[in-house]
């Protein structure tokens, strides 16, 4: 059987236009598509259907990919179902990630990424990720984009980021403890525990992460003024704020601790916590 798993919500709501493109252009490589909405499925029930030469393809973002791999570590699926991504997001770290090389991926084979995941740690949510976990600045912006998406706003999160950096966000102290040393810093604008090398839509926080390396690389950018942060982090989209070695360190483990002196909001690849203290991110042994 070959199944089109599609979520309407994905790429702003229209995910239902990512399902027909999806059908149309792989209706030759995998004839006879059963379309199934994944708002309105329970997966468990479909996971027990799947079976051995079956393919599933997914149509969404990175937020569906998310909610997807969670499914897949918490119900069982019999081995020998091959699982597709069809991009149909807006940031897409995930592809991103695949391909540095601007080469439009129309259909990914995700079985490799799913084997092995990361998981991480809030209060007493605990999940799979798939790119990043994000916390600072960062976590700031998904809190005023949730806001503005409520309202009916468009979003568009350079814009939000560079209007916290320069004067709304309250930069906090930070203890990160990586596999068991931890170091201190001051003023820190973000501290993300990434498993990718992008998030944020296309931003290159970690150009040397490698997701299948079973290492995080906890990013942790400090001090400076607002001016020089804003012209640092803007090098970010292309990874060059790595030169910036008086207010960046990479810090790579296999778990990473983070606390703030202050709560600050914090995102799980793109859903936002609020109000969050500390963060665990790690790879199981």
């Amino acid at each position: 059987m070959n199944y089109l798993l599609y979520n309407p919500l994905s790429n702003n709501g229209k995910g239902d236009d990512g399902k027909k493109k999806a059908a149309k252009e792989l209706s030759g490589q995998f004839p006879d598509l059963e379309e199934i909405d994944y708002t309105s499925t329970i997966f468990e029930d479909l996971a027990k259907d799947l079976k051995v030469g079956d393919n599933l393809i997914l149509v969404g973002g990175d937020g569906t990919l998310s909610f997807f791999a969670n499914d897949i570590k918490t119900y069982p699926v019999c081995d020998g179902v091959t699982y597709y991504l069809y991009p149909w997001g807006t940031g897409n770290d995930f592809v991103h990630d695949l391909n540095d090389k601007d080469v439009n991926l129309k259909l990914i084979e995700i079985n490799p990424y799913l084997e092995k995941l990361p998981k991480v740690k809030v209060g007493n949510h605990v999940q799979y990720f798939i790119n990043n976990v994000g916390y600072g600045l960062d976590g700031m912006v998904c809190e005023v984009a949730d806001s503005l998406k409520a309202k009916g706003k468009n979003v568009n999160y350079t814009s939000i980021a560079l209007s916290l950096l320069s004067g709304k966000y309250e930069r906090r102290n930070a203890k990160v403890t990586v596999d068991g040393v931890t170091k201190e810093f001051k003023e820190v604008w973000i501290a993300p525990a990434m498993n990718g090398r992008y998030y944020g839509g296309g931003m290159k926080a970690t150009p040397e992460q490698n997701r299948l390396s079973g290492n995080l690389t906890c990013a942790v950018m400090y001090g400076q003024s607002r001016l020089h942060t804003i012209t640092a982090f803007m090098g970010i989209f292309k990874g060059t704020h790595v030169k910036h070695t008086e207010m960046i360190e990479f810090l790579v483990g296999k778990h990473i601790h983070v606390e703030f002196d202050t709560p600050c909001a914090l995102q799980i690849d793109g859903e936002t916590f609020l109000d969050v203290k500390e963060y665990d991110a790690w790879y199981e042994e």
